[in-house]
Formats: C-alpha cells, sequence, structure tokens
C-alpha cells in the first residue's frame, strides 16, 4: 500500500505529543513525544513543532524498525479529528481511558508482543515493576527482556511504557525524560 500515513500532533501534559498511524485500519504505528530543544532546563515558551514530523527522532526509530511502513510517508497535513486524535484530546483532558481502545500495529516478536500487551493491561492511575511487568507478560525470570520491550516500544502512551518504575520506587528511565514521565504519572493520579 502506498497511501501516506495520517499523523496527529496533541497536546498532552503541555508537551506536543505525535502519533502516526495506517489510515487503513487506524492502528497507531508510532507515537511519542516530539523532541525538546537541548538546553537542559524545561522550555520556557510552548516548544515549536519541527517542520515536518519526519524530521523528529520518532520517524527516525519507525524507519529502523518497519522501514517498509515509513517509505509510504506522512499525509501533507496533520489531522485534526477522528477517533486518534479525538482520543488523544479526551486523554490530555482527563478521560484516561479514551487511549485504551485504540489500535497499535507496530512489529513484535512472541515476547515483545506480550511486553506491549501486558503493558495495555496496566490501567491508569497505576504502575507496576519491572518485575511485575515480566510476570504480567507470562516470563517472572525475564525482567531485563520485559526492560527491553519498554524501551523499543514504539508506540508511547497508547502502549503506557511510563507507568513502570523501579523497584526502589524510583521513576527509571523514560526515552522522553523522567519530567515527562512524572507528569504522566501525576495525571493519571499515580504519584503526587
Amino acid at each position: 500500500m502506498s497511501t501516506p500515513l495520517s499523523y496527529a500532533i496533541v497536546d498532552v501534559v503541555g508537551q506536543p505529543f505525535l502519533a502516526v498511524w495506517r489510515p487503513e485500519d487506524g492502528a497507531v504505528c508510532a507515537a511519542g513525544f516530539l523532541a525538546q530543544p537541548a538546553t537542559g532546563a524545561e522550555p520556557a515558551a510552548p516548544v515549536t513543532t519541527p517542520t515536518t514530523p519526519t524530521s523528529d527522532p520518532l520517524w527516525e526509530r519507525l524507519t529502523k524498525s518497519d522501514p517498509e511502513l515509513a517509505a509510504r510517508g506522512l499525509a501533507d497535513h496533520p489531522t485534526t479529528s477522528g477517533a486518534i486524535p479525538e482520543a488523544l484530546a479526551a486523554y490530555a483532558a482527563g478521560n484516561l481511558q479514551a487511549i485504551d481502545t485504540l489500535r497499535v500495529g507496530q512489529r513484535e516478536t512472541p515476547f515483545r508482543g506480550e511486553v506491549w500487551r501486558a503493558l495495555r493491561s496496566v490501567p491508569a492511575g497505576d504502575s507496576v515493576t519491572y518485575s511485575k511487568l515480566a510476570a504480567l507478560a507470562g516470563r517472572p525470570a525475564a525482567v531485563r527482556a520485559a526492560a527491553s520491550g519498554c524501551a523499543t516500544n514504539l508506540v508511547a502512551l497508547v502502549v503506557p511504557c511510563h507507568r513502570i518504575v523501579r523497584a526502589d520506587g524510583g521513576l527509571g528511565g523514560y526515552l522522553f525524560g523522567t519530567e515527562v514521565k512524572h507528569r504522566l504519572l501525576r495525571h493519571e493520579g499515580a504519584v503526587a
């Protein structure tokens, strides 16, 4: 199929969030917070989004994961209405379950697929450890593999890897920064 992929950019917890999906089935194949300026501090003003989403590191990750899909390119303009942008906007406005039924279409290995499905079973307002995630994915001894599943997740927020924390209670890492992870967990009521 050569139809360009659809995309939307929605403000979520004060950050521009990009979602890319296949228009033929509505499956989100990449999603994440747009790259921030490398200043080391929170921006004083709203961040300007890239000229095109294909200049963001998320697009590079999609291209490495699924070159054939990325070769379709993106639509000329973002989509502002429809199931995906409306679900993201509803989530941002406080309807935390609005994104739970969105379809996901990222390439997976058998175990990574189990990890990603386990992530989707962790409800908003909860957080679990990497050990618990490995157990939810059916392989309690595979803690490092479960952590790798979080690190390779290409559909952030919809596959909520931000809900995984360290056993000592620390936030742990997050591709988009621990400040964004903390804001997401606070938005969902998992931390104060």
